[in-house]
């Protein structure tokens, strides 16, 4: 019989529990949160070693930003990309 996590949950290749929440879920719950931290101008969903991965976009890696953003949220991990400032183009 294979192992288990919680409540039937078979864990995730490195033993961890897989995520209860799609990636879609967590980032609709966790977004606002992340672009209210200065320097974070988006966040979305990425791919990360093959595997579905929350990226957050920002101005510059600051020593302050890798504090403040989790290298995972409800097991999913987070991938910081550092972008530039991202600006609206000119439709005219």
């Amino acid at each position: 019989m294979a192992a288990c996590g919680e409540l039937g949950t078979p864990p995730s290749p490195n033993g961890e529990p897989l995520p209860k929440k799609t990636i879609e879920q967590v980032l609709d719950e966790q977004a606002d949160s992340l672009m209210g931290l200065s320097g974070v101008v988006g966040v979305g969903q990425g791919e990360c070693a093959g595997t579905p991965c929350i990226r957050v976009l920002v101005v510059k890696k600051t020593a302050d930003l890798l504090r403040q953003i989790p290298s995972a949220i409800e097991g999913f991990a987070v991938d910081i990309t550092e972008t530039g400032e991202i600006k609206a183009l000119d439709d005219s």
